[in-house]
């Protein structure tokens, strides 16, 4: 495997991605300490009977109580997370319906939430994801891994909202939202796991009291050197917590930090290849790696005010980088980014002795961010392509960005039985671009390039600012605590992302865009062990690339779909729990799109399953004893916009289970593919040819965890 560096323009090009990640930490460390040491000064002053430390409680950041308890909300608690203990992202939000995050290569994904799974340089834009309610990235500067960047692996829980939430959470929760909670713990313990292709995974929990002080560290190193041709990571997270509570605050802060050292596999080409025994094990581009960092710290400030207000203060930072090789383009430059952002989302809520509550609040954002583009060598292929994308800089600016937000939410009953919720949130992006090298599409040094230019464009330095408004209203009626049903109509709005601004191609001189609006409408009835939901939305400026390469917002698309969960217990050993999902996510409107797409109105997007759903049978003989076993579906889909070609589909089966040998050691273990299907993780057809990341054969996994103490 070659050897990894960490790229930052803030860290330094040292070329160590060790030193370039101390950096990095070194302010947010001092910040930490700062805040720990004030906390017990403090807390040390004042200390008197009146004013003495309360009891430490953490409260959650709950999606549902963001939306008011009306739309699709699912959950997985910690329990669940612990038997799952997934390597992928993708092994835990399949038990989620209209949820279908597709597995690339290593930990690389794209997210599909009541879509299709989206591409293109801004599509990660289309999502919003929080850390305990904290966005994980800036708006306008988003990655389309994502979830990489939080340790989800040994989270409290994830809360997946489905539908449009602008009115609640901001800019680009469009389609959804999905929010990993570290609230709570996850005890002391230490686990030792070990799979197949050299898989390994430590991690480990720690929980103490200090005094005051409710002190949390968990932490995990993963690797392996993957199941296709130069296909290994190593991957390390940890997140600490400090929470006390003083003088009526409660204090809860927390600091994380993820490490990526990837080496990454391209598609296989060809019909059906990833049956193929040879072809699913290669890798066509060996030289790919992705090396990605991140950091984030948080602090969450609540008190009760007079007249019965609570307020709430969450300010936090955060900065990542992320180095890759941009192996799917011709020529095969490198890409380095970099962001630094620091915000303060404030609010204020009271509820009312007649059972109504309302909050009022703001958010204000500051980002520096950059990105730059290189070429190492001449393009290979066709005179066309050498001439269009030569060797040297393509792209090197940087962005500063001001966000500021207000928002509200009401919520109460209307009648004994029937209540109403109602939200609205105003937002302002203001993007100062700089452009750091040549204006226009020319060759680094300045000269034309052949063809009629270079396949990329420079913008001159330029400002943007994109407002919008979103609301919601929504009513709910109970016919009995066991059933219930409720009524919404809600709207969604992500801004252009810097890249869909800045980054452009074939002689584009400017992108004026507009920012992607959905309005949805949805019904829901939760009747005992079932819940269903339907919906349909329309999303208006979409934003696309024409056949010329030019970044555009004029597209639409139109999805209507139902979602069914369904969970019952039988007995006290037994537990089924499925969910299913039937979406038609169509465009609705026609052009001549990018990569000679044929985009008509009516065809289904590409890579959307209509059908997407899981179902587990958990059982458990003994009270040490625990099995699940789970079955997984992903439906036929059109892989191109002219629904020219298909993907059938797969239906996976796996094993997980534990078994406690004694108080304080327990042994686990998983059986993914059991069938040894050989499928796709995700299918596309593009340049006249099909192409697969091939699914992962059959896995087992074993492991031991100890949990001192018990």
């Amino acid at each position: 495997m070659r050897e990894r560096n960490t790229y930052s323009r803030q860290c330094g090009r040292d070329g160590d991605h060790g030193i370039a990640l101390a950096r990095a930490i070194k302010p947010f460390l001092l910040v930490a300490a700062a805040t720990l040491v004030s906390a017990q000064l403090f807390a040390a002053t004042n200390s008197d009977a009146d004013t003495r430390l309360e009891e430490i409680t953490v409260t959650a950041s709950d999606l549902s109580a963001g939306i008011n308890g009306i739309g699709s909300v699912s959950n997985l608690d910690a329990d669940e997370l612990e038997l799952i203990r997934p390597s992928h992202i993708n092994e835990t939000l399949v038990r989620i319906p209209g949820v279908w995050v597709s597995r690339g290569s290593g930990q690389e994904h794209l997210t599909a939430i009541r879509s299709g799974v989206l591409t293109g340089p801004g599509a990660c834009g289309e999502f919003l994801y929080l850390e305990d309610g904290v966005p994980i990235r800036p708006a306008g500067f988003c990655n389309v891994n994502n979830l990489f960047e939080i340790n989800h692996e040994q989270a409290t829980g994830i809360e997946v909202l489905r539908g449009p939430a602008g009115s609640s959470f901001g800019g680009n929760a469009l389609h959804g939202v999905i929010n990993v909670r570290q609230d709570g713990g996850i005890g002391n313990g230490l686990s030792i796991e070990g799979g197949p292709f050299d898989y390994y995974q430590v991690r480990g929990g720690l929980e103490v009291a200090v005094g005051e002080h409710k002190l949390q560290a968990k932490a995990l190193s993963t690797s392996t050197n993957g199941f296709r041709d130069n296909t290994g990571f190593g991957q390390q997270k940890l997140l600490l917590r400090h929470a006390m509570a003083v003088r009526g605050w409660q204090l809860d802060t927390s600091f994380s930090a993820t490490l990526l050292n990837q080496e990454t596999g391209g598609f296989v080409l060809g019909l059906d290849a990833f049956e193929d025994s040879e072809l699913r094990r290669s890798n066509p581009n060996p030289e790919a790696f992705r090396d990605a960092w991140s950091l984030r710290l948080v602090s969450n400030l609540s008190r009760e005010l007079n007249n019965g207000l609570t307020l709430n203060l969450k300010p936090y930072v955060r900065r990542s980088g992320l180095r890759f090789l941009q192996h799917f383009l011709p020529g095969q430059p490198l890409e380095e980014n970099d962001q630094t952002s620091t915000g303060l989302i404030a609010s204020v809520a009271r509820t009312l002795d007649s059972g109504w509550n309302y909050s009022v609040g703001g958010q204000v954002e500051y980002l520096r961010g950059a990105l730059r583009e290189d070429q190492d060598g001449p393009t290979e292929g066709s005179a066309f392509l050498q001439a269009t994308r030569p060797e040297g800089l393509h792209y090197d600016y940087e962005v500063d960005s001001v966000l500021g937000a207000a928002f509200y939410n009401i919520a109460g009953p209307l009648t004994e039985r029937l209540s109403l919720v109602h939200s609205a949130r105003v937002e302002t992006l203001n993007y100062d671009y700089t452009n750091l090298t040549l204006t226009g599409n020319t060759r680094e040094d300045g000269t034309e390039c052949g063809f009629g230019g270079c396949l990329y464009t420079r913008p001159a330095s330029r400002e943007d600012r994109f407002t919008n408004v979103a609301a919601r209203l929504g009513v709910n009626y109970r016919f009995s605590d066991q059933a219930q049903a409720y009524a919404s109509i809600s709207t969604g709005f992500r801004p252009p992302q810097a890249t869909e601004l800045y980054r452009l191609q074939n002689g584009q001189e400017t992108a004026d865009l507009n920012s992607e609006d959905l309005r949805s409408i949805e019904l829901g009835v939760s009747v005992g062990h079932l819940k269903v939901s339907l919906y349909d939305e329309t999303t208006s400026d979409l934003i696309f690339r024409d056949s010329e390469g030019f970044n555009l917002s004029n597209g639409r698309t139109r999805s209507q779909g139902v979602e069914i969960e369904w969970q019952r217990s039988f007995g006290a050993r037994h537990s089924v729990d499925a969910v299913v999902s039937y979406g038609r996510h169509k465009y609705d409107f026609t052009v001549d799109a990018a990569l000679f797409e044929q985009i008509e109105d009516g065809n289904d997007i590409d890579t959307a399953p209509r059908w997407l759903g899981s179902a587990r049978w958990l059982y458990s003989p003994t009270n040490a004893l625990t099995s699940e076993l789970e079955l997984v579906g992903v439906g036929q889909h059109f892989i191109d916009a002219a629904n020219s070609a298909e993907y059938e589909g797969h239906v996976l089966l796996n094993w997980r289970g534990s078994y406690q040998i004694r108080d304080n050691l327990e042994v686990f273990g998983r059986l993914l593919n059991i069938l040894d299907e050989r499928y796709a993780e995700r299918a596309d057809f593009a340049f006249g040819g099909f192409r697969y990341f091939p699914g992962q054969p059959r896995q087992l996994y074993l492991g031991v965890k100890y949990t001192p103490g018990n």
